[in-house]
């Protein structure tokens, strides 16, 4: 029998991922990447002795990654050192008023207990809840590929029907009453992309992954990942093209028989698409294609961000290698990206420091920071827009840690909309995807399979299971066994 030519577009974590699981299967397997080097929008920036990883900084849920290497005969530590950060996360609440998350939970639950009394015992009881549903969401559910309802309805889900009625805010708010443990407790679901108002509550099982599991960090940056996937990948027979972009999918009798880029026709049996979803449909004639504009344009989008990429030229002291800024309203912040798209006036951020505990991402004494912003799809990005956002970051962190910043920068780089259209053509420059709000839930999502196209398959963050990492390497294995199944 002839062996069957898959065509990957993409190489993000699911491609690399779906890459693996297919080659090990016995597919012959070629993916092609828009861009100069591997990972999607898991790059990497590299100046003046600093490195910085452009795109995901968080290492949560390890265990998917364990899993999917173990899948292969090996592990994690056979191809990069991870580290289990302590603390996991620092948030300043205003200033010099912060709190930071131990990579203990007896740790954790003292601190909750004395900032509320009380809270210590509330916290384990939702950890327990939230225990329940990680195992639930990992056994029944995310390892599913959405193909009709009745893979996510059986007994355990059923009886946790009500926790998808209940919203992540307003479970929160029965366990404890301080403000400041409430933002702690709704800041994990900001990674499924959506409001901790409009998340169901079953989704609290990002609590368990952020307190039980904890945060780690890849010696080397996130990019070490991309690079042992990347190495796997290869050692399965599968070759990947770099700086190849795809410029049409070639379609006869409904059936894609290959695609083309500027240089070369690459002919296909089956063509799997770790791109934009849009993007990808955008390649396909209008008939062939499964979602409109409108689709999209109703979507509830999880943000895009404008990222700063920071050289100072001395350590910082009242910073953590995770350190979050929350010392304005959420909730009016959320309605910027949410609800009136447009730029808040004074932003919630999240900033990067990996430099604190991994000596390699920067020159001795001197540190790397990046900052992120979370901003919504499509609003305007200007130079004049960046710049007046970091003068107000920069102005913020000084005056809410009390660390002298200004004078100690080297160098920024920014990224923001127009470079997330320009590089993954991202529908409205978003960052992460879909966001998972009640509606837009596993079999709610656009699907794997195209249901025009016999022989067009979608992975990554619009599709099953949705944003962040761990779901991308779930999403490249569950729609490697789809295409087994059909073909």
């Amino acid at each position: 029998m002839k062996t069957k030519k898959i065509i990957i577009i993409g190489s993000g974590f699911s491609s690399l991922s779906a890459s693996c699981y297919l080659a090990n299967q016995g597919y012959e397997v070629t993916v092609l990447e828009k861009n100069k080097t591997v990972g999607g929008r898991a790059r990497q920036l590299k100046r003046d002795g600093f490195t910085f990883d452009i795109g995901p900084t968080f290492y949560w849920m390890p265990d998917v990654f364990e899993r999917f290497f173990n899948d292969f005969n090996t592990s994690v530590s056979a191809h990069y050192t991870l580290n289990k950060l302590n603390p996991a996360y620092q948030i300043y609440f205003g200033k010099k008023d912060s709190v930071s998350i131990s990579d203990n939970f007896e740790d954790i639950k003292n601190t909750f207990e004395r900032i509320e009394k009380g809270s210590g015992k509330k916290l384990q009881k939702f950890i327990n809840k939230a225990h329940r549903n990680y195992d639930i969401a990992i056994k029944d559910l995310v390892y599913k590929p959405g193909e009709h309802v009745f893979e996510i309805i059986n007994r355990k889900t059923f009886l946790k029907l009500y926790e998808f009625i209940l919203t992540i805010k307003n479970q929160v708010s029965g366990y404890v009453k301080n403000k400041q443990l409430q933002k702690i407790l709704e800041f994990p679901v900001l990674f499924l992309g959506a409001k901790p108002s409009n998340t169901p509550s079953f989704y609290n099982f990002m609590n368990y992954a952020d307190f039980k599991l904890g945060t780690w960090h890849p010696q080397g940056g996130m990019y070490e990942v991309v690079k042992a996937m990347t190495t796997l990948a290869q050692s399965l027979g599968v070759k990947i093209i770099s700086d190849s972009e795809v410029e049409n999918i070639e379609i006869e009798n409904n059936t894609v028989t290959g695609v083309t880029t500027k240089t070369s026709f690459f002919p296909c049996d089956i063509l799997l698409s770790g791109a934009d979803y849009h993007h990808t449909e955008t390649l396909l004639p209008q008939k062939l294609r499964q979602y409109s504009e409108a689709y999209w344009d109703k979507k509830v989008f999880a943000p895009s961000a404008l990222l700063f990429y920071v050289g100072f030229d001395k350590k910082l002291e009242n910073v953590s290698h995770h350190t979050l800024f929350f010392d304005t309203d959420f909730d009016a912040h959320a309605k910027t990206i949410y609800d009136t798209k447009e730029w808040a006036e004074k932003p919630l951020f999240y900033a990067s420091f990996p430099s604190i505990t991994d000596a390699s991402t920067a020159p001795k004494g001197q540190e790397a920071g990046i900052f992120l912003i979370p901003i919504a799809p499509d609003v305007e990005d200007t130079p004049e827009i960046r710049e007046h956002y970091f003068k107000q970051l920069i102005d913020r962190v000084e005056d809410i840690t009390g660390e002298t910043l200004k004078e100690h920068i080297l160098f920024k780089e920014s990224y923001c909309v127009n470079n997330f259209k320009d590089d993954y053509h991202s529908y409205k420059g978003n960052a992460y995807g879909l966001a998972n709000t009640l509606t837009q839930t596993h079999v709610l999502r656009p699907k794997l399979k195209s249901k025009k196209v016999d022989n067009l398959y979608f992975c990554g963050q619009l599709t099953v299971p949705g944003p962040g990492v761990p779901p991308s390497l779930i999403s490249g294995k569950i729609v490697s066994d789809l295409i087994l199944k059909y073909h």
